[in-house]
């Protein structure tokens, strides 16, 4: 038997509360990894239009 812990999916197949805990988990998406996103990302929320971009010395600003 090894001390390997089990894979999420695997756990949360087993455990129903589990599974269920794990779909309230926050998305978490790299600013980096957004394919051909540049220095800015638009995004649309309730009908509002912003604007998250990274600066120079890499802070994300949010503007609407």
């Amino acid at each position: 038997m090894t001390n390997d812990p089990a894979p999420q999916e695997d756990a949360a197949a087993k455990d129903p509360d589990l599974a269920a805990a794990a779909l309230n988990l926050p998305k978490v998406i790299q600013f980096n990894d957004l394919p051909r996103c540049g220095d800015e990302v638009w995004i649309t929320s309730d009908g509002q239009l912003y604007r998250l971009r990274k600066t120079r010395q890499g802070k994300l600003i949010l503007t609407k």
